[in-house]
């Protein structure tokens, strides 16, 4: 769609865009079509600078990204070059090849709206940067490759080795108007600061032609072998016969060689998908803006379906033209409409001039685009052993775009990074930390006779914090590191909070682990599955699905990493490592903190408390609740939780018979600050603070005594907290 906002810096913008690309498009033009031979040298050009003007002004109607130029590009030139030279090299006519690239670049257009529909446009440009980088390195070397007999002046029909080893058959001209317009090209930038630098060798290199024709005159003689000769009229293209022609041929392709297209087609397609988004992500850094993917790789594809069917060249967005369209005030995509627009205008007045540009001097401009396109930057991934693999990665890719085919490097490159990635995942360890029963306790508040048991049998279980990712490639490394726990201890807890992928095979492990314990006698205890992985998948419906937690399965799953301590815990206790009794309901006097208390004082205190029945479950007291009461448990459980209001409540600590909750509050004289919920039906005993005050008044000693068992206990708590911190926070 079509914006018009600033149309003064969209002229400006779109006009100097058209100087910078219209002289590399006729180049590539050239590179493609001269091969073939003939009058098709002279065609290319054409084919350039309808490329030009048709996708600017088709990408800027179909709703192209703001401020960016799309136009023929290096990576057409590297894949339809490569594609004319190798269907020469099987014996096929020229004009049959001159169909044939005109069907590729329509099939890469189809294949480009395809993929905006489908939304690959996302992710083309998560695409590994080593490949990208290879891949762009050996269209930059291809480039060089192709462009070394323009340069040298060779008979048409050499190829890159045959050319260089052959200095016989080397033309001075070419080679010193190609020195000359690549020595421009490099350093232009710094003498002709207002002039586009290709602008600037182009026209250097047409002058060094020109004086060259003083020591060779026959270069003065039209459509000589440096130049690109006439584009129209009986000494030139007869571009209305060669459209005409272009379409009855397609109609008697036969429909097998449609085949053997399809693969040039999608390389060309991707090559061009991720060169546009790649301009896009650097032009959106620059400009605080977000392209949309998809629906610039339709109007792209739009744009080269287009072009392909009026002769022109596919193009991409390509960053050079988009940086001077920038800085030239441009602000929408008129500016692009304006470069296509602009492009014919000059077709038209400089028709003749076109006619007179040295071959070699285009030559010379795309080894120096080839050259740039190389990333040089990459040979410092060798300074470090853990990017050394990446830069192989890179030459890689190159290597087998030069030698077999860029949809090879394609290929192998994603085949290398994800082998890559892969081996850095295997050489990671799932193990975040791992815990010994001696080192870790739940929240419940046990007794010393507990206490000392467990420890005693610190071999029971083993507590295992995983992270990463759980795959095929680090299920057997989990497996091996349990080896000595499944030998020795019958309860395995696993946190897998940090997991962020599970597939299959380590399902199939956490099975086999499973069935180990549970010959034994044990179990696999699993907590804090993530119930929305990065994969938007959840982890407890997974292992549902593949049975690791079916009903009556010897594995147990919970929320908290400390739920599932106690659970672990308490089956200890109960499968006969304490043999409990029943409890009892516990009178004052067996309270530990009134041990020692004479009869009186105790039956002083009995008429402060009042007694109470909670039933499992029941909430005691909220946050908040101000009466300021000490609870004392005669029989069951309480369980003390820290509330938030927009998330899940923490489950502080677990306290049992011959405990006492409550005590801030009490002390202080300030609202309780958790919630305390009965664990199992609990009996009480309740102490208010004004009851209390009272006491002490009359029994100062007694009261003393009972503050300072008080006192004991907290510190004892203070004592495991500062632990459990340590183990949490690894200090």
């Amino acid at each position: 769609m079509i914006k018009i906002k600033n149309l003064s810096g969209d002229f400006w913008g779109g006009t100097a865009a058209m100087l910078v690309a219209l002289p590399s498009a006729i180049a590539y033009g050239v590179s493609i079509y001269a091969p073939i031979g003939g009058h098709y040298s002279a065609y290319g050009a054409i084919a350039g600078i309808l490329g030009v003007a048709t996708i600017g002004i088709v990408v800027a109607l179909m709703g192209g990204t703001s401020k960016l130029i799309s136009a023929p590009s290096a990576p057409a030139a590297a894949v339809l070059s490569a594609f004319a030279l190798e269907y020469m090299s099987r014996g096929i006519n020229a004009d049959s090849i001159f169909i044939l690239l005109m069907v590729v670049a329509l099939l890469a257009g189809i294949f480009q709206i395809l993929f905006g529909v489908i939304g690959l446009g996302r992710l083309i440009k998560y695409m590994p940067f080593p490949v990208v980088s290879g891949y762009l390195s050996g269209v930059g070397l291809y480039i060089v490759a192709s462009q070394m007999p323009k340069f040298l002046g060779v008979p048409n029909g050499l190829h890159f080795f045959q050319s260089v080893q052959n200095p016989l058959l080397w033309q001075w001209q070419s080679i010193s108007i190609g020195l000359v317009t690549m020595i421009a090209m490099l350093f232009a930038d710094k003498i002709f600061r207002l002039v586009p630098a290709v602008i600037s060798a182009l026209s250097i290199g047409v002058g060094t032609y020109f004086l060259l024709t003083l020591i060779d005159p026959t270069l003065l003689e039209a459509n000589n072998r440096f130049i690109i000769g006439a584009l129209g009229g009986s000494e030139g293209v007869d571009f209305t016969q060669l459209f005409m022609r272009r379409f009855e041929g397609v109609s008697n392709l036969p429909w097998e060689i449609f085949a053997t297209l399809f693969f040039p087609a999608l390389t060309l397609a991707a090559l061009l998908s991720i060169d546009t988004l790649k301009t896009c992500v650097i032009l959106d850094s620059i400009t605080h803006s977000f392209h949309n993917p998809n629906k610039e790789l339709i109007a792209q594809g739009s744009s080269n379906i287009a072009s392909a069917i009026i002769g022109g060249m596919p193009g991409s967005g390509t960053m050079g033209a988009t940086m001077v369209n920038l800085s030239s005030g441009a602000s929408t995509n008129v500016s692009s409409l304006i470069e296509g627009v602009m492009a014919i205008i000059a077709f038209l007045v400089l028709g003749n001039f076109i006619a007179w540009i040295p071959v070699s001097a285009l030559a010379g401009i795309l080894i120096i685009i080839g050259l740039r396109m190389i990333d040089k930057h990459s040979i410092e991934l060798l300074r470090s052993s853990k990017t050394a693999l990446d830069f192989f990665i890179i030459v890689a890719v190159a290597i087998t775009a030069l030698s077999i085919s860029l949809i090879s490097a394609a290929g192998v490159g994603l085949f290398l990074a994800i082998v890559l990635y892969m081996a850095q995942q295997i050489r990671t360890s799932v193990i975040y930390n791992h815990t010994d029963g001696l080192d870790v306790y739940s929240k419940i508040a046990r007794s010393k006779e507990e206490l000392a048991l467990l420890h005693d049998k610190e071999s029971c279980f083993s507590v295992y914090e995983l992270h990463g990712s759980l795959f095929f490639g680090t299920a057997n490394q989990l497996y091996s590191i349990l080896q000595e726990d499944l030998a020795n201890k019958k309860y395995i807890i696993m946190d897998l909070k940090r997991v962020q992928t599970v597939d299959l095979t380590a399902a199939h492990i956490l099975l086999q682990i499973k069935d180990i314990l549970h010959e034994k006698g044990g179990y696999l205890v699993l907590c804090r599955l993530p119930h929305k992985l990065p994969t938007g998948d959840d982890l407890e419906n997974y292992f549902n699905h593949v049975g690791l937690l079916k009903h009556l399965s010897p594995i147990k799953a919970f929320d908290d990493l400390d739920d599932a301590i106690e659970w672990t815990e308490n089956i200890i206790i109960k499968d006969g490592l304490i043999k409990k009794e029943d409890e009892q309901l516990l009178n004052l006097e067996e309270f530990d903190i009134f041990k020692g208390r004479n009869q009186d004082t105790l039956e002083e205190i009995q008429n402060l408390v009042e007694s109470r029945f909670v039933k499992k479950g029941e909430t005691i007291y909220h946050e908040g609740d101000s009466t300021g009461e000490i609870f004392l448990i005669r029989r069951g459980s309480v369980r003390i939780m820290l509330p938030f209001a927009n998330r899940k409540s923490v489950h502080l600590t677990t306290v049992g018979q011959n405990n006492f909750f409550g005590e801030f509050s009490f002390l202080h004289g300030s609202p309780h600050y958790t919630n305390a919920i009965a664990g199992t039906d609990t009996d009480l005993y309740m102490i208010t603070s004004e009851a209390f005050e009272k006491f002490s008044s009359l029994h100062k000693k007694a009261s003393f005594h009972f503050m300072q068992s008080l006192a004991k206990v907290l510190a004892e708590r203070l004592k495991l907290a500062r632990t459990e911190l340590g183990a949490e926070y690894d200090v």
